[in-house]
């Protein structure tokens, strides 16, 4: 017996539910009559023997040998074909059959002879498999579900019911603050995947946005960071797998498995944004039980691809096995999170401790560094004000309110002997893909995402960067954790000083490893390991000296060496100089600047 596809089903139930005696399954709760001698009852008691089980419940579609029925109480549940009992697939056989017979019906939908079908008129007809994984969640009330004939929408605020936060050793000071998924901006999934003639893997691609929607309307992100580190490797990630991105929006970074308890075992956990369903991990005893592709996917004994959660990296779908859209380094299209306060620098040592709700949407986080706690209180309003109240480990308190009007650079002050914020910039992503020697771009070259200038150019050089224009191990934490050698010249008369930064182009941030400032105007160079010479700024993990590079993802990443020639020395005292204020403090000093291009790979990826 053939299986019909379920777009197939959903037209031809619109157009031929009169003809064979029944109202539209599911939606009524009455048993329907005709005059169709061959016609079934709307309601009918379903039996699996090997069980021994029966229910009460309408036809609603069948697909890759598993039947869908809604339940007397509007819930849907699923059942493989080959568990019904003779009479029940007879009786499926027989819905098919009439629906074969009116094969004609779709052909003129195509040639334009008769009414296409609405979004509703097809949600009235019937469900599509997916709705069924979702619905525990619209129960619940947690998320919103429709769709058309060519996706199913997910409207959510990306909150989760679960406990979030607690658990992250490595965090930058972000919080929860609901999104608004609805409408033009909710999660779309694909009805009618597409196998993709070339799967797009994800270990150096999709850095932004999501790759996947978990069952209860939390994205999935990349397992790897925007830095193309592994999030959990990294301590990042709550101990449910997620953590809130720049924009205070939480996601997760992991499959989320344990959301197959809401669902039920066996049932898919999440979808990617191709349309494949994700499943939690596998069993070898499972009757579906195959190796996992590079993708962490596989087919099953129907042909029906899909993916599993892994304990190890991907974690879940490590790319797409379907078609889907990349723009911008992220999946096209999804919703946008919208952020309401300026993005805040990771603060060292802090480990997250407690996340709880102390009234209507009022909140408390808890953190500890070094055996003290630090709070950050904070209450969301209606008109999507949020005030919030920062308490630091040494007990100093401080108090902000933000609007969603507001952006740019502000928020609440630093905390004390930290860095201001960062800059809530949102650079485009670089082209980190690894190039040949002579493809390489030369020190007097303006490339991407650097700073418009119209300035004469230094010409800079390593000695730590080979003919290949990769980074000496020396310098990374796989070797000495040196900080690289660099030489500069081509400096213009009017020089004071010189300053230094090495740094790294993430897809929506720039990352600060060494940052030297205030160096003699006489000095044309830095040795490896050397004294630099100058006063040295904030790195990223908030420390006055070189950060190795040390990345977890795979693949080739650049970074960027950059000297400036400086017509005065910078009057800033080291404990607040970042790269970002740097950068504008030398706003209209800059006689002339260079940046050199190396790449580095971590080893043994």
């Amino acid at each position: 017996m053939r299986i019909y596809r379920p777009l197939f089903i959903l037209l031809l139930g619109l157009l031929i539910g009169e003809r064979i005696g029944h109202a539209h399954p599911g939606h009524s709760r009455r048993r329907a009559t005709s005059s169709a001698s061959a016609a079934p009852k709307s309601v009918r008691q379903w039996t699996t023997p090997d069980v021994d089980r029966s229910m009460a419940g309408t036809f609603v579609m069948a697909m890759d040998g598993v039947v869908q029925i809604r339940r007397e109480d509007d819930s849907l549940t699923t059942i493989p074909l080959d568990r019904l009992s003779p009479d029940d697939r007879q009786f499926v056989e027989l819905r098919l059959k009439q629906v074969r017979e009116a094969v004609d019906v779709p052909v003129l939908l195509a040639q334009g002879t008769q009414r296409k079908s609405r979004p509703q008129d097809a949600k009235k007809a019937a469900a599509p498999l997916i709705a069924s994984h979702f619905d525990p969640f619209v129960k619940r009330k947690a998320i919103r579900t429709r769709w058309d004939n060519n996706y199913f929408y997910v409207e959510s605020n990306g909150i989760p019911s679960h406990r979030m936060m607690v658990g992250i050793r490595s965090w930058q000071q972000q919080v929860p603050i609901p999104q608004k998924y609805v409408g033009d901006n909710a999660w779309q999934i694909p009805l009618n995947p597409v196998p993709a003639q070339t799967p797009a893997m994800a270990d150096d691609r999709f850095l932004r946005g999501a790759i996947a929607v978990a069952v209860n309307g939390i994205p999935i992100f990349n397992p790897l960071n925007n830095r193309g580190d592994d999030a959990y490797e990294f301590g990042e990630l709550d101990d449910f797998g997620g953590h809130c991105g720049r924009a205070d929006d939480y996601h997760y970074h992991i499959a989320p498995v344990h959301l197959e308890e809401a669902v039920g075992k066996g049932q898919p956990i999440a979808y990617a944004l191709d349309g494949y369903p994700i499943y939690s991990y596998q069993n070898a005893e499972d009757p579906d039980y195959a190796p996992l592709d590079k993708l962490n996917g596989h087919k099953d004994a129907k042909g029906q691809y899909h993916y599993h959660a892994t304990k190890t990296y991907p974690y879940l779908n490590g790319g797409f096995y379907g078609e889907v859209v990349e723009k911008d380094g992220q999946v096209d299209p999804q919703p946008r999170a919208e952020p309401l306060r300026p993005s805040l620098p990771p603060m060292n040592g802090a480990k997250i401790t407690g996340f709880e709700e102390t009234a209507k949407s009022s909140y408390r986080l808890t953190y500890d560094v070094n055996g003290k706690s630090g709070t950050v209180s904070y209450t969301l309003k209606e008109n999507g004000t949020a005030s919030f109240v920062f308490v630091d480990p040494s007990g100093e308190k401080t108090e902000e309110t933000y609007t969603p009007k507001r952006r740019g650079p502000g928020g609440p002050p630093p905390r004390k002997g930290g860095p201001p914020p960062r800059p809530d910039d949102n650079p485009p992503p670089r082209d980190d893909r690894p190039r040949r020697k002579e493809d390489r771009p030369q020190p007097r070259q303006q490339t991407e995402n650097r700073r418009e200038s119209n300035l004469p150019q230094l010409s800079v050089s390593s000695s730590s960067i080979d003919d290949d224009g990769k980074l000496s191990v020396d310098c990374t934490c796989d070797g000495k954790r040196q900080s690289p050698a660099v030489a500069w010249k081509d400096a213009p008369e009017g020089t004071k000083a010189f300053a230094v930064s090495l740094w790294h182009t993430a897809p929506d941030q720039e990352k600060s490893y060494w940052l030297v400032y205030n160096i003699p105007a006489g000095a044309t160079s830095i040795a490896q390991n050397a004294n630099p010479g100058g006063t040295v700024g904030w790195n990223d993990r908030r420390k006055s000296e070189f950060d190795p590079m040390c990345s977890k993802g795979p693949g080739i990443k650049t970074y960027h060496i950059t000297v400036f020639a400086l017509s005065q020395k910078i009057d800033l005292p080291p404990d607040q100089v970042t790269r970002a204020s740097l950068l504008e403090t030398i706003e209209g000093k800059v006689l002339a600047e260079g940046t050199l291009d190396f790449q580095y790979e971590r080893a043994g990826k």
